[in-house]
């Protein structure tokens, strides 16, 4: 039965990141238990990219299912929900205990954190798609996989008063004239509010310095070194020894989170290319390779963030000034290099820093949890066929957008955080899903559900769990080694 619902919930949510493509017809399907462990080039053949725009384009919505909504009741529905929400937008006063004093035109105020957060909250609780279409016919309404608000899952208030003081010892730590690096690690490790995350990021990536009158002057420098860089390189790229490399960069961006409109906007994605056919020049060892274009996503939105109040996912970029999108470019550039400076060996030839977590990750699993590893070699599930883009991508094309920049947050902090802890984040993951893979009887079905976890509703608490029992991992196998070494 649990077989059946979860193939029910693949079909459903077809347009996913990483959803089965097309579904074969029940009538060439071959009993599970008649059948024998089949091959990972036949399972192949039977899927496609998992990032491929209009999956389920033939998807026959005339089905029975589709069709039992009455629309009496739908539209009944849709009045008393319209009226519930305009008494809630007519009562006076609001709860102090967990939000903010928000201006009569719900225009949030930047600086006020609690505002800010407010408006995360009530854009979670208090939207209404039928309302939300008739109010902004031209916005479209974002799935919420593709929504990078911060947020919880489980509907908590976001802003409680230990966050607020958490807020303030940022704000403190931040301003101070010699910013204390480590203890601002300790501080971003449970996460990073939104109001001071594009300048953590700068300063735990190393790109600024932590002396606060040195930044400006450092700024100014590096932006102008990059478009320096732009200047002598990127008219290259019709040359005929660069013409692969910018080929497959303008292939893969409009694949980067297809389902976020900001990312399909022509001069982001723009952005994009310049900022990889530079990377890519500067850095010939390994050149640009398929997977490094999702890195650039979480850096780009979090120095949007900075200068943009609304929802970033439907931002039109074209309203910021030139310099405004000259230095979040710049920004994302040189974080995202200084990032790919400590796993480059993911992206050399043939890979080897892939390979060789990869390797890692079955023996620790194997250590960890030796019932999902022998359930892996009985149905003779190679690591490398699911986890290969968990280290290629760090679990970019696994979780929604607002959960890497949470998990990027504790990365950042962490000693080696995208180099070595993403190993145990990745073992956590995994272990995660143990009764949903023991659950699975045959090599297709465990592939599938390795490659579409159902993560749509994560948010930040989830995020913190998965950190929590990585840490344990980390803490429990990192100094002795030999504990997961045959």
């Amino acid at each position: 039965m649990a077989a059946d619902n979860s193939k029910q919930f693949w079909k459903r949510s077809a347009k996913l990141p990483g959803s089965f493509i097309k579904e074969r017809s029940k009538a060439n399907a071959v009993p599970l238990k008649n059948k024998k462990a089949s091959s990972f080039h036949e399972f192949a053949r039977n899927t496609s990219d998992a990032w491929d725009i209009g999956d389920d384009e033939e998807e026959d919505f005339s089905a029975p299912s589709f069709q039992t909504l009455n629309s009496k009741v739908a539209l009944a529905t849709a009045a008393q929900v319209l009226e519930t929400h305009s008494k809630l937008r007519a009562k006076p006063e609001r709860s102090q205990s967990t939000t903010a004093d928000v201006p009569a035109n719900h225009k949030v105020i930047k600086s006020s954190s609690d505002a800010q957060l407010s408006r995360n909250s009530s854009g979670t609780c208090l939207r209404n798609p039928l309302h939300k279409q008739q109010s902004l016919p031209l916005r479209p309404i974002i799935p919420l996989v593709a929504r990078i608000s911060d947020q919880n899952a489980s509907g908590a208030p976001p802003m409680t008063v230990r966050e607020k003081t958490r807020l303030e010892k940022f704000r403190q730590l931040l301003s101070s004239h010699n910013t204390d690096l480590d203890e601002l690690r300790k501080c971003s490790w449970p996460g990073v509010p939104r109001e001071v995350r594009p300048v953590t990021w700068r300063l735990l990536s190393g790109y600024l310095p932590a002396n606060t009158e040195r930044r400006r002057m450092t700024l100014q420098r590096k932006r102008e070194e990059y478009f320096g860089f732009i200047e002598q390189y990127y008219a290259s790229r019709n040359e005929e020894h660069h013409q692969d490399t910018y080929r497959q960069i303008h292939i893969d961006i409009p694949r980067t989170n297809p389902l976020i409109p900001l990312f399909q906007q022509p001069l982001v994605q723009e952005i994009f290319e310049r900022i990889l056919f530079i990377w890519a020049i500067r850095h010939p060892a390994s050149g640009y390779v398929q997977g490094i274009n999702d890195l650039v996503t979480p850096f780009f939105v979090v120095f949007l963030s900075e200068y943009v109040e609304e929802d970033v996912e439907n931002f039109d970029v074209t309203n910021l000034s030139q310099d405004v999108l000259r230095s979040i470019e710049a920004d994302s550039f040189w974080c995202m290099s200084k990032l790919l400076d400590g796993i480059q060996d993911n992206y050399t030839f043939a890979q080897p820093g892939i390979q060789k977590k990869v390797k890692a990750l079955e023996e620790l699993v194997s250590r960890i949890d030796e019932q999902v590893h022998g359930h892996f070699r009985r149905y003779e599930v190679e690591y490398l066929q699911f986890a290969f883009r968990w280290m290629n991508n760090l679990l970019m094309r696994e979780l929604p957008l607002r959960c890497t920049i949470r998990l990027w947050d504790t990365y950042q902090a962490e000693p080696e955080g995208f180099s070595h802890f993403h190993l145990y984040v990745c073992a956590a993951f995994l272990i995660k899903w143990r009764k949903e893979i023991l659950d699975e009887e045959d090599f297709q079905g465990l592939l599938l559900l390795l490659q579409n976890l159902p993560t749509i509703h994560w948010g930040n608490e989830e995020i913190g769990l998965l950190l929590a029992e990585a840490y344990r991992l980390k803490y429990m196998f990192a100094d002795a080694p030999n504990h997961y070494r045959r």
